[in-house]
């Protein structure tokens, strides 16, 4: 009997301490190429991390799935029929209430679009010569609250729309338009989590921003005007 009693306490224990499985990612992936629909939605479901709720053969039936279901982040084409990308992005920037996170998963080379997405609320951008992991790696990011972009140097000539931010205040936004938190910020900069946030609300008064996404979106959009 004190055996049994001992035994099923240490049981009782062991399971109070498992730390609790996340939940899935909910993911929708919509893309014109049926080759691209197949290949992803394989890929997310050979990965437990991911759960994909549906897919989507253009920008119209993304919306029509945006009203069907609920999910954390989707990946869509830019160059889609019916509804581009850019049409899809405006169209969930105008929706009430909680939306999810749109990476825009594309093969058009033009320099530009990645500043586009972000410009129209955009969390992330990959390009279709990415590998499956990183892709992958990019929708665990955006998941997390991240944006995921491609760097683009602040140095470039041009007109610099920037000229106000001390260097600091310059380092820490390209560190936020490589989607780094503050912390990551924190420790790359070797200064604290503290000073982060307070270099962060005088780089966005100086932008007249409210956040980071918009302290980015601010810098792309100028950088396209270079």
């Amino acid at each position: 009997m004190n055996i049994g009693n001992v035994s099923g306490g240490f049981q009782s224990q062991i399971q109070d301490n498992r730390e609790p499985e996340k939940r899935p990612i909910e993911v929708v992936v919509a893309d014109k190429s049926p080759l691209i629909l197949n290949g992803l939605a394989s890929i997310f479901d050979n990965d437990d991390r991911f759960n994909l709720v549906a897919t989507a053969a253009d920008g119209e039936r993304f919306i029509e799935a945006l009203e069907r279901f609920r999910f954390d982040v989707a990946i869509i084409g830019w160059n889609m029929p019916y509804l581009n990308g850019q049409g899809v992005l405006q169209n969930v920037q105008k929706r009430e209430g909680v939306q999810p996170r749109l990476i825009v998963f594309t093969g058009n080379g033009a320099p530009d679009i990645a500043r586009q997405v972000m410009r129209f609320g955009g969390a992330g951008f990959c390009s279709k010569t990415d590998q499956p992991a990183q892709v992958l790696e990019t929708v665990m990011a955006v998941a997390e609250g991240r944006m995921v972009f491609p760097f683009m140097d602040l140095s470039r000539s041009g007109a610099d729309p920037f000229s106000s931010l001390t260097a600091r205040e310059q380092e820490l936004l390209a560190s936020l338009s490589r989607g780094q938190t503050n912390q990551q910020i924190a420790t790359d900069l070797t200064i604290s989590l503290n000073t982060v946030k307070f270099h962060l609300k005088y780089l966005y008064g100086k932008l007249d921003v409210k956040n980071r996404a918009q302290a980015v979106a601010c810098y792309l959009n100028a950088s396209g005007n270079m």
